[in-house]
């Protein structure tokens, strides 16, 4: 009995502890939890709902806890104790990351500001002084990101951005060939092409893209009308941006690609990133080679590319890029009407390079100081002596510095930037000094309505002073995502100026007198558009307008240069997208194009005289692309067309048409593994027989197959 009086007093001495434990233990555990309560907020302080906010556990990885929204911007978390890593990310915000440390029944209050992602998709840097959202953008623009280049399989600028709307292409050849664009019927220098923020085009426009690759290329810009207001010269019909890769990754990630094909073609390519504390890099190098078809038509090209930016806060940071083209391609000339030249070649090596500084003074001021640099080397070698190779040598080299003030309904930019433009064509050194004042503003006048409007004071050695306004308005006319989606409008206007040429300004040849008089060509545009959301934001209409008119075009004649043409161009660019099926995205676009020339007194080409339409730009053009995700593969079909365009052979007398074309592209990935890939494409799937420059066939039937191989990275 005594035996179980013993047991039986245990037994309820351990309940009574156990229920004591259970009392007095919870609510101090309770009371050693911590509260973390975050606010977040936009660049205009207006706060954010629509984050996802992450709390994980630095101790045990595994531990993610999501915040509890409360619609107006703040997130709350109740954890344990402990060493954790903030983690707060947006759609078109910049992702933060921030680790913290909350003690035991801490209650601890954080406010962040997220600023504009500039890679995202639905950012645009090009439009205005200040990255702002698509949605805000009064100017027609069109962004191809990294997973489309990769759908599409696409290594040359030129041939991705020909199948956009607006543009034309004209390639004097197969791979390596001088390759022109044409943009909303705009001349081929008329389109500013920067990488990074650093403009590329030689002094006067001019740009060969036929050694542009996509190499560590994140996202591409194009931003239709006039930029001149915000990018000075050339801008006169638009502005395409190339931004690299930025390192996201703690942990270093490799990729590798390796591809050959048709034409004993081989491509290869390395990239490494990654983000190491403050500090982030991307760095990549690529080859490509091919024979080409026919003789004299090989084509090598190498690229070099890096990204490197240090943080020493959130809103302070300091980034230097830099991209570096060699290339040499035969040229055979123009083979459908003389024969092939076995040794001409064009050797080329474009450079550019920006160090910039972005920082933040107090919360609504944002500063930025650039120095950029870019030159191009050209030595075009021509069969034998007597007649001696080109040698060209063109560098521009400039500092910028513009500050903003944030607020809530908009911003104001102003800036300064000075250039110097050298060049030594063939032979003679020629030297222009220039330098801009600007100052820009957008302000949101009502919930739906945000207007933007500035201008540019353009000091040029060679024509003096010039200012160029723009204004433009985006209004947002129904909002929601049902059937009927949301509706936007947009407007835009501006005028574009481009400096002439160096050879135009100051050359010293007798056959090629310099005007020093020359004034800038100068452009108006005007475009007006709408978007249109349908089926829950799966299908998206756009139609644009656009009327340009060009003055003061440069033409040769009696030796020397002088401000006589005239021409315009307008239209219409409507493109469709929709995501008909979770595994079909189908997407295609027309462009129309009705452009004349109106004055040309200096005309020394049947293609060029007054009436005709502007060279090389189709009336009718446009395309269709498919794209289909099926399990682990992804299949990529995209087809292309353009109209009869005017054109000159300028060797065969009345020759003024090049008859058009259209042509198909298929490519294809599967996933082996989430590390390796297999991929292939056919170019030409038709093997149709066409010309993008009269006189210069286009490539055949062209197929390719490779393997991608990604190591480390999250």
């Amino acid at each position: 009995m005594r035996c179980f009086n013993r047991l039986f007093v245990r037994f309820v001495s351990v309940v009574l502890l156990l229920l004591a434990s259970f009392v007095f233990a919870s609510p101090a555990s309770a009371q050693n939890a911590a509260t973390l309560e975050v606010s977040v907020f936009d660049p205009s302080e207006a706060a954010v709902a629509d984050a996802t906010a992450v709390l994980q556990g630095l101790s045990s990885p595994g531990d993610r806890r999501q915040g509890v929204g409360s619609g107006d911007g703040r997130y709350r978390f109740d954890v344990p104790p402990g060493r954790y890593r903030l983690i707060i990310t947006h759609t078109f915000l910049r992702r933060l990351e921030r680790e913290l440390e909350l003690g035991a029944g801490e209650r601890r209050e954080l406010r962040v500001t997220l600023q504009l992602e500039p890679l995202s998709e639905h950012v645009v840097v090009s439009a205005e002084a200040w990255p702002i959202t698509t949605t805000a953008a009064s100017e027609p623009v069109t962004i191809i990101t990294r997973e489309e280049i990769e759908r599409r399989q696409a290594v040359q600028l030129a041939p991705l951005l020909a199948t956009l709307p607006g543009f034309s292409l004209g390639r004097t050849g197969r791979e390596g060939g001088v390759a022109s664009l044409f943009l909303n019927g705009g001349d081929s220098n008329f389109t500013k092409v920067l990488v990074d923020g650093v403009a590329v085009n030689e002094p006067g426009g001019a740009v060969d893209y036929s050694n542009f690759t996509l190499d560590n290329v994140e996202k591409i810009e194009v931003v239709q009308g006039a930029q001149s207001a915000l990018f000075g010269s050339d801008a006169m019909a638009g502005v395409v941006q190339m931004l690299t890769h930025r390192g996201a990754t703690s942990a270093p990630q490799l990729t590798l690609l390796a591809e050959g094909g048709g034409f004993s073609t081989g491509r290869g390519a390395a990239q490494l990133s990654g983000l190491a504390g403050r500090f982030d890099y991307s760095a990549a190098a690529a080859y490509f080679s091919t024979r080409g078809q026919g003789p004299n038509n090989r084509f090598l090209n190498r690229t070099l590319s890096g990204n490197f930016g240090w943080g020493f806060a959130e809103t302070n940071t300091l980034r230097l890029t830099l991209r570096n083209n060699t290339s040499d391609a035969g040229v055979a000339g123009q083979v459908l009407f003389v024969p092939p030249n076995l040794d001409q070649h064009n050797g080329l090596h474009n450079f550019s390079a920006t160090l910039r500084w972005d920082f933040q003074t107090g919360s609504r001021w944002r500063h930025q100081l650039a120095a950029t640099e870019s030159y191009i080397r050209q030595l075009f070698a021509f069969a034998a002596p007597p007649v001696l190779p080109i040698r060209n040598q063109l560098n521009r080299a400039g500092f910028v510095q513009q500050s903003s003030y944030l607020f809530r309904q908009g911003a104001v930019t102003a800036g300064y930037q000075y250039e110097v433009e050298n060049g030594w064509v063939n032979g003679p050194h020629f030297r222009r000094n220039n330098q801009a004042g600007f100052l820009e503003g957008r302000w949101q006048l009502v919930p739906r309505l945000t207007v933007n409007t500035g201008f540019r004071v353009e000091d040029n050695a060679s024509f003096g002073t010039r200012v160029v306004p723009r204004a433009g308005a985006a209004f947002i006319l129904r909002s929601g995502s049902d059937s009927w989606g949301a509706t936007r409008l947009r407007f835009s206007f501006g005028l574009g100026i481009k400096e002439p040429s160096l050879i135009e300004s100051f050359s010293t040849n007798p056959f090629f007198f310099g005007n020093p008089n020359l004034r800038p060509e100068r452009s108006r545009t005007f475009s007006i558009g709408v978007e249109q959301r349908l089926a829950s934001d799966r299908l998206l209409f756009t139609a644009d307008y656009f009327d340009n008119r060009f003055h003061d075009l440069i033409s040769f004649g009696a030796g020397t240069f002088f401000n006589t043409d005239l021409a315009r161009a307008r239209g219409l660019n409507l493109i469709i997208d929709a995501r008909a099926l979770r595994w079909l995205h189908l997407s295609g676009s027309y462009s129309y194009n009705d452009s004349r020339v109106l004055e040309s007194p200096n005309a020394f080409d049947a293609a060029a005289i007054e009436g005709n339409r502007l060279l090389r730009r189709p009336v009718h053009s446009g395309n269709l692309m498919l794209n289909a995700v099926l399990a682990r593969m992804n299949w990529n079909l995209a087809g292309y067309f353009s109209g009869q365009r005017t054109d000159s052979s300028f060797l065969a007398p009345g020759v003024t048409r090049n008859p058009g074309y259209a042509r198909l592209d298929l490519a294809g990935s599967y996933a082996l593994r989430p590390d390796m890939s297999l991929f292939g494409r056919i170019e030409n799937l038709a093997d149709k027989q066409y010309q993008e420059a009269v006189g210069y066939p286009a490539l055949g039937r062209d197929f390719r197959v490779g393997m991608k191989f990604t190591f480390g990275g999250e």
